[in-house]
């Protein structure tokens, strides 16, 4: 045991020597910027609570558990439901253990105020040349997310903005997935050209079109989620735990509403710093939310020891490829630096997946590659099938 612990701290010291070394020999910090979390329920919250056209009180959108959302809705006649949405989109639209496809409404409202305001701005006199240009392009990312088909399951335009979209029915899938991006996601890159499998859409419409390929038939769904404040560059928030850990609630909150609102057990597929969000939010669920497996990828920790330490009866499972840059850093947790072990590494305790054909940091739901067949292969439950 004393042993055991000698090693680890040797080599936590040798590692955040390095660490240091790195961060100096660039300039210290510089490859990236702070970001501001965005947390608590989006604008219209105080409305909401002081909403009183049905009699009785709402349930507060910062406090109430999802089921008991749930349970409130359920009490409701289908046009209580509708006018609440159409007096409170936004709170409606993010509000986790509400009717699925009410939200879906909701934040098509939401949309539609957010891009007429955005438009407003565009031409106001007093804004700059660069106003304009930036409130025109948060109009035409509004106005994508619009298009007919579109499942937007939450929106936010706090910050750089956040969103969660379906692919798939989620009111009638048997089997369901969650992707929880990594760092340099927010509302304009959500689905971006460039990068594509970097990408929540992206990896969510490859992973959905692999489940219909290997299961014709057989009802998915998929959500992307960009439900959380992500670091921006190489900086301390990329290497620290600030914002997972301002972002782990809020995923917890959306694996308990889904449990809420009836939906199968998902796969949450974890990618970079997304499967730190992961680390710290699994433990978070207790009896509120089930998830039927756990998988990272490119991970660079989840701050966590070891898979006991997640609290879950969730399979957990872990993939990294031979050229994925992240395999560079060190896995240290030390002063709040690092993201501590190796979630590949088997003293860790997870299930090793296979991600030899993937390329790169960002490649592991490119199509034709072992880890997206892995990776569709466990969320349909076909764990003999996984290589």
């Amino acid at each position: 045991m004393l042993r055991t612990v000698a090693r680890r701290s040797k080599r936590t010291l040798i590692a955040a020597a390095l660490a240091v070394t790195v961060a100096a020999g660039t300039g210290g910090w510089a490859a990236g910027s702070a970001q501001t979390a965005v947390t608590g329920p989006p604008p219209g919250a105080a409305a909401w609570r002081a909403d009183r056209s049905l009699g009785m009180g709402l349930p507060d959108p910062a406090t109430a558990r999802p089921a008991a959302v749930a349970r409130f809705f359920a009490a409701l006649t289908d046009a209580q439901q509708q006018a609440l949405a159409v007096r409170h989109p936004l709170t409606v639209g993010n509000l986790d253990g509400a009717p699925i496809a009410l939200r879906y409404t909701a934040n098509s409202l939401a949309l539609k105020a957010e891009r007429a305001r955005q438009l407003a701005r565009a031409t106001d006199p007093a804004g700059t040349l660069q106003d304009h240009q930036q409130a025109r392009k948060a109009a035409d990312r509004c106005a994508a997310l619009l298009k007919p088909g579109r499942r937007i399951l939450a929106f936010d335009p706090r910050g750089r903005g956040q969103v969660a979209e379906v692919y798939g029915d989620l009111t009638t899938a048997e089997h369901t997935a969650v992707i929880v991006p990594g760092s340099d996601i927010d509302l304009g890159s959500f689905d971006r050209a460039k990068d594509p499998y970097g990408t929540p859409a992206g990896m969510a419409r490859s992973l959905r079109t692999q489940l219909t390929a290997d299961a014709p038939g057989t009802r998915t769904a998929v959500i992307a989620w960009v439900g959380y404040t992500t670091p921006v560059g190489l900086g301390p928030d990329a290497a620290t735990g600030r914002l997972a850990e301002a972002g782990a609630p809020r995923l917890a909150r959306l694996l308990s509403g889904l449990t809420a609102t009836g939906v199968p057990a998902p796969a949450v597929l974890c990618h970079s710093y997304g499967s730190v969000v992961c680390g710290l939010a699994v433990p978070q669920l207790g009896g509120q939310g089930r998830i039927a497996d756990l998988i990272v990828f490119g991970s660079p920790g989840m701050r966590r020891d070891d898979v006991a330490e997640l609290h879950t009866s969730a399979r957990v499972w872990a993939a990294r490829d031979a050229s994925d840059w992240i395999g560079d850093i060190p896995n240290v947790e030390l002063l709040g630096l690092g993201h501590g072990e190796d979630p590949t590494d088997p003293a860790f305790g997870a299930r090793h997946v296979s991600a030899t054909r993937a390329e790169g940091h960002t490649g592991y739901l490119a199509p034709g590659t072992d880890s997206l067949r892995n990776f569709a292969a466990i969320v349909l439950g076909r764990y003999g099938q996984v290589s």
